[in-house]
């Protein structure tokens, strides 16, 4: 039965990842040394050929997928932005420590929300919907690798909740740039909406002389 995999990757950091702010929804580029990161694991690791590349709208995201796909088709969609965190956008832990509001939001369940911002309720529902239409846009297409660029947040919950085997969120954390492949079926995906974690992304690169040795004669 064909498979569709997706290789599933972090932005790379920005000024407010490096000062440990809170930053969600807000649109912030990459820092000068976020770029330079990605340029320099693209040195270290083989990232892989992918037919197409879809992108959360945030320019963290659009310009790591410049970096690491600058030759592939990129689609924006809307679903894959962080989650929405309202007040606490632009903060960082030491600022907000001592609000009730945000005890409460480190305490509560899915359906809690920051103050004016979003909970992991709804952004599930919409990152689920937005891989939908991924997935059946491959399908559709005929795209059997294709990548996603979006946030932490977002891979860590996407792979909780419909990833197999399963496993808690909080093992499933991408450092800047690297993250998880995936691979999903039509009936796999149409029947349970579950997809198959395979392993990390990107890959360990094959030294020249080990290649050399794996050559037919």
């Amino acid at each position: 039965m064909k498979g569709y995999r997706i290789s599933i990757i972090r932005h790379g950091m920005t000024e407010a990842n490096e000062k440990g702010i809170y930053i969600g929804s807000t649109d912030m580029p990459l820092s000068a040394k976020g770029a330079s990161e990605l340029a320099s694991k693209m040195d270290e690791f083989d990232y892989p050929s992918v037919h197409k590349v879809y992108t959360s709208p945030l320019c963290r995201c659009r310009e790591t997928a410049e970096i690491l796909f600058p030759e592939t088709e990129t689609e924006t969609v809307d679903g894959l932005s962080e989650l929405n965190l309202g007040d606490f956008e632009g903060k960082s832990v030491d600022e907000l420590i001592n609000r009730d509001d945000y005890k409460t939001w480190l305490r509560g369940g899915s359906s809690t929300k920051p103050p004016n911002g979003e909970s992991l309720e709804e952004m599930t529902a919409r990152t689920f919907s937005a891989l939908h239409n991924i997935i059946i846009d491959m399908m559709n297409n005929g795209l059997t690798h294709c990548a996603i660029i979006t946030h932490s947040g977002i891979i860590s919950n996407l792979l909780s909740c419909f990833g197999l085997p399963k496993y808690d969120a909080k093992y499933l954390n991408a450092k800047a740039g690297e993250g998880f492949d995936i691979i999903v079926t039509t009936q796999m995906w149409l029947n349970s909406q579950a997809f198959e974690i395979l392993g990390y992304c990107p890959y360990e690169k094959i030294p020249e002389d080990d290649y050399e040795d794996w050559r037919p004669e």
